[in-house]
């Protein structure tokens, strides 16, 4: 932590100087009874509302920064009810975690298709005087880095590995890593401001609109090829164990030609993808 964070503004229990704005009080009401001087209840009055500039509350989970003309002189984070100098100037900032849902943002990713992207950042300010002093406002410097942040995220992983069978971390299918590589980069962007991030991770993820449908029909027949795959793998592996059960317990002896005619006729059945009507033969198996 820097150590300008560690600076703690000069500031007592307001109590004790409501109560001597109370005996400056009762001293002019008691000289101006006894005097008839009304003239001493003008400074009085000033005086009053200078030192009244001082107080100052601070919530649970915030915090104030103090200027004396320009110049920063502490921090103040201690809850309660406080009065300090009543020249200095303060601003506050909330210390509480703040989730930030970023807009859908269209980016290509590594490979240059465009997609659609958003997301979800917990984060709180973890030292003050550069979240006020380092950046302008740094609530803005958070959503522009943030989204600075995602596209060169997307760019650096492919949406899914269609285009190369080779990536093993994508945007879709890694998405532990991609969330850790987002907080990391999401860590050194917000640090100049002392943003602290607690949580990042991708919120929303498509393909966009002009190529959703493309892609939809691709990842269709990438799913049935996949299917029928199998299904051909299965159906071998069956005709496979006909031949070697017919042959084991010789119910019939098949020649090559006999044994391509079934294998073809069981594949057929087998890997359609409607029933199959069968032909009956009345003639002899010889013909």
């Amino acid at each position: 932590m820097d150590n300008k964070e560690k600076k703690l503004v000069f500031s007592i229990n307001a109590f004790l100087i409501i109560l001597i704005i109370a005996a400056i009080i009762a001293g002019a009401l008691y000289i101006v009874s006894n005097s008839k001087t009304p003239q001493i209840l003008i400074p009085t009055f000033l005086l009053i509302v200078f030192l009244s500039k001082g107080f100052y509350i601070i919530s649970p989970n915030e915090s104030r920064v103090f200027t004396f003309f320009g110049k920063y002189v502490g921090t103040a984070k201690e809850n309660g009810f406080h009065w300090t100098n009543p020249l200095y100037a303060n601003r506050k900032i909330s210390l509480r975690a703040r989730n930030f849902d970023s807009e859908r943002l269209k980016v290509n990713d590594k490979h240059g298709n465009p997609i659609m992207i958003s997301v979800i950042l917990v984060w709180r300010v973890k030292e003050t005087f550069k979240a006020a002093f380092e950046v302008d406002v740094f609530e803005s410097f958070v959503t522009v880095q943030t989204d600075a942040a995602v596209r060169k995220l997307a760019g650096m992983y492919s949406y899914d590995n269609f285009d190369d069978d080779q990536e093993e971390i994508t945007l879709r299918s890694g998405l532990t890593e991609v969330n850790t590589a987002l907080e990391h980069e999401l860590d050194e962007r917000l640090a100049i401001a002392g943003i602290e991030v607690l949580e990042a991770r991708i919120g929303y993820l498509a393909y966009a609109q002009e190529i959703a449908s493309a892609m939809l029909k691709r990842q269709q027949a990438e799913a049935i090829v996949a299917a029928r795959f199998k299904i051909v793998e299965g159906a071998v592996g069956m005709v496979e164990s006909a031949l070697e059960l017919l042959s084991k317990k010789q119910i019939i002896e098949l020649d090559e030609d006999k044994k391509a005619t079934m294998v073809s006729n069981l594949m057929v059945v087998l890997c359609s993808d409607k029933e199959a009507t069968p032909v009956l033969n009345t003639g002899t198996l010889h013909v």
